[in-house]
């Protein structure tokens, strides 16, 4: 697989990554077209096995997702500007800490988004409980998943 069909693969794996913050777009979706159209270009078993795992994690995703509460995350006051903060601090999460660093990126990134926004400790805190019971664990949960994918996706075409 050329150097274009790699560049344009992680564009549409980073587009789904930004999607799975932007109500209606099939964030998820993306990815897992992304991690097929590269294993169908790149027939090594490695990129199979990662489109497997891609499958297996985005059905488990869909399944925990629908045990956590709906998204109602406009009702809780989230704004466009949370998504922003939450999806960066998870992305940093996870780049830092490598893996499990993304949920309190996350976390952390809803928190200092309120915490700018309303001031003070407390109203930031319970503002991110807020959110997190109102539909954010919902988007952590798919959020987190993409990023192995893209991970795991990275690894193999660095390492592969």
């Amino acid at each position: 697989m050329g150097v274009w069909d790699l560049l344009l693969v992680g564009l549409v794996l980073l587009l789904g990554l930004c999607g799975v913050l932007v109500p209606g777009v099939p964030g998820s979706w993306l990815v897992w077209a992304a991690v097929l159209w590269w294993a169908l270009k790149d027939t090594q078993p490695v990129s199979w096995w990662i489109l497997v795992g891609a499958t297996l994690a985005l059905f488990l995703s869909q399944v925990v997702r629908w045990a956590l509460p709906p998204r109602r995350l406009r009702a809780s006051g989230a704004t466009p500007r949370m998504g922003v903060y939450a999806g960066a601090g998870a992305f940093l999460g996870f780049v830092l800490i490598p893996v499990l660093g993304a949920i309190p990126g996350f976390m952390g990134g809803i928190y200092l988004c309120e915490r700018r926004r309303l001031g003070g400790h407390g109203e930031a805190m319970a503002a991110l409980r807020t959110a997190m019971r109102e539909g954010g664990s919902s988007v952590l949960a798919e959020l987190f998943t993409c990023l192995l994918i893209a991970g795991a996706w990275l690894g193999a075409v660095i390492w592969g």
